[in-house]
């Protein structure tokens, strides 16, 4: 039967339905195939700022003999490194919020490459800490612009899975950095594997000028909205503003959680010459570099695994809830992770690796790695995909700011976990560390089950349905 209200209500409806279409024509700008030349790419950045701190990690013996330094000292390099990255990714995030994203690749990826040449150059620590520093600034935005980049082509029920395969590709870092640098070290130098990531940074560059195109939404960029004439000028982007997300209770919830879990990562990995190395007789820094694919068999197999796991669990609540989208339904892929394989494996492989001899204990170390490389990106990859989901229109701002509080909680553990292992003794260093999993386990607990009322609580300008 016909009412008055009847054609205002078609109206309305048909307002809806245009502004649907008109969103998800966004994500059909590209074909497949760029789609998947362009996930490619970003995905090979992404992999340099892992690649830039793994290779350097069984080296660390040779640095410290070469330049007369010690073990715990050398290690400062990396803590140094991390902290880059952390204000690196700030910084190229928020210009690539204004600029767009392919132009602060192209600006960002020279400093990566000058900065390779300088540490393969050093003749004394200061050098080395502080070409480290500009090195890992230059290649700190590959995973905060990747994830935007991301964001930017793939729809909502695609995200997480694109999300896994940009992860898992990033994550073959601490499998294939720590082997690649420690051949280097062994058969060579440590500085050789330095000149190589500076060629990569310019293979990337020709790359990103070839087949990457400006992603950003039309009209989206800061750029877009101020008058053509000041377009060309150059404007200043204050880096820190995008920490000032963090007041939203769900989004610092997930980046301590997430650092949390990547602590354990680094407790089990950076001392690994020192503590497996040392416990089971592998002087070689190849074979040490060896031990690590453990690790990053289980980062390779858990992040496009948990992503594409977190895209069907967003499809089946989607259903159960007849339409309605609940961001927190995504960090649901991360509940296994959080709460058995991370913590439980960094503490096994402390138990094990103070207690089992031999080829056995070596082994069940092996496993240990796995496991945890397994349960680290299973918790990581939705964590990141649920940033992108509540704040797309800041994508790449969101995952700087959530990596540079991640970086920052990973840079204390890589300055005191030789420290604490020598003052306290591996086991009890594990053991703090599996406690501090279980820790990101009920922040992420929390924001599931309290996550729409922690976003009433502060908006940050949160995405709906409509506009992700």
């Amino acid at each position: 039967m016909s009412s008055e209200e009847s054609p205002l209500l078609h109206s309305e409806n048909q307002e809806r339905d245009e502004r649907r279409v008109a969103h998800l024509a966004l994500y059909s700008r590209f074909s497949e195939s760029q789609k998947r030349t362009i996930l490619s790419v970003v995905s090979l950045a992404g992999l340099l700022p892992l690649f830039v701190a793994g290779s350097f990690i069984p080296s660390i013996p040779q640095i410290a003999r070469d330049l007369n330094s010690t073990g715990a000292i050398v290690s400062l390099a990396v803590s140094l490194s991390i902290f880059s990255t952390a204000i690196g990714s700030l910084f190229w995030a928020s210009n690539s919020t204004f600029y767009g994203r392919r132009p602060i690749y192209l600006y960002g990826l020279p400093l990566l490459c000058i900065g390779s040449v300088g540490v393969a150059v050093s003749s004394t620590l200061k050098n080395l800490l502080f070409w480290r520093v500009v090195q890992a600034f230059g290649s700190s935005g590959g995973l905060s612009l990747g994830s935007g980049v991301i964001g930017d082509i793939y729809q909502l029920e695609e995200r997480g899975t694109a999300m896994g395969i940009f992860f898992g590709a990033c994550l073959l870092g601490p499998a294939l950095a720590p082997l690649a640098g420690g051949t280097a070290a062994e058969y060579a130098s440590w500085r050789t594997m330095q000149l190589i990531l500076g060629v990569w940074g310019l293979i990337e560059i020709l790359l990103v000028f070839l087949f990457l195109p400006e992603t950003s939404h039309p009209g989206t960029r800061g750029k877009d909205k101020i008058p053509e004439s000041e377009r060309g000028r150059f404007k200043l982007v204050n880096p820190l503003d995008s920490l000032w997300l963090l007041r939203s209770p769900n989004l610092l919830a997930i980046s301590i959680a997430s650092g949390l879990v990547l602590l354990t990562d680094f407790v089990l990995l950076v001392p690994l010459a020192y503590t497996i190395g040392v416990r089971y007789h592998i002087e070689n820094q190849a074979l040490i570099g060896a031990c690590f694919l453990s690790c990053g068999l289980g980062n390779l197999i858990g992040a496009p695994l948990a992503g594409r796991l977190s895209d069907k669990i967003i499809k089946v609540w989607k259903i159960r809830r007849k339409g309605e989208w609940v961001p927190e339904d995504r960090l649901r892929a991360a509940w296994v992770g959080a709460l058995y394989l991370v913590p439980l494996s960094v503490l096994f492989s402390g138990l094990i690796t103070t207690y089992v001899d031999g080829p056995l204990g070596l082994t069940l170390s092996m496993v240990c790695l796995f496991f945890h490389g397994l349960g680290v990106d299973s918790v990581l990859t939705p964590c990141a995909a649920y940033a992108v989901d509540i704040l797309h229109s800041r994508s790449a701002e969101i995952q700087a700011t959530y990596s540079a509080l991640r970086s920052l909680i990973t840079a204390l553990a890589a300055a005191m976990v030789l420290p604490s292992i020598d003052l306290i003794g591996l086991v009890a260093t594990n053991t703090i560390a599996a406690v501090l999993g279980w820790v990101a386990f009920g922040l992420l607990w929390m924001t599931i089950r309290y996550g729409d009322r922690m976003r009433a609580w502060i908006d940050v300008g949160f995405s709906t349905i409509n506009d992700n």
